[in-house]
């Protein structure tokens, strides 16, 4: 089994940083791509960056040139740095792995429980 334990979340005045973290723990061959969702308040949840295993980023439209994401596969952990944070940034973060438990296993999907984020004044 694999855990993977958010860590980052918080309020923020608009404008401001805040730096999300998820490490991943358990029985684990190999990490293919790290994401980072995000829900809001009655609102279907949407990919907002993610990362291949050789370092290859992508991100959501709404929140390209504010928002980095990296990742540290020594530590099996995925950063998500977030800056000149808006209003309709607020939402519960998820952290999402795609995780081979050995060279034979499929890939499974993993998620992390979720962490806060709003960006109010």
């Amino acid at each position: 089994q694999v855990q993977l334990v958010e860590s980052g979340g918080g309020l923020v005045q608009p404008g401001g940083s805040l730096r999300l973290s998820c490490a991943a723990s358990g029985s684990m061959y190999s990490i293919n791509a790290m994401a980072w969702y995000r829900q809001a308040p009655g609102k279907q949840r949407e990919l907002v960056a993610a990362v291949t295993s050789g370092g290859t980023t992508t991100y959501s439209d709404a929140v390209k040139g504010r928002f980095t994401i990296s990742r540290d596969n020594a530590k099996n952990a995925v950063y998500l740095q977030m800056n000149s944070l808006k209003p309709e940034d607020t939402a519960v973060y998820y952290c999402n792995a795609g995780v081979r438990s050995s060279w034979l296993s499929n890939e499974i999907n993993y998620w992390g429980q979720g962490t806060q984020v709003t960006v109010s004044s």
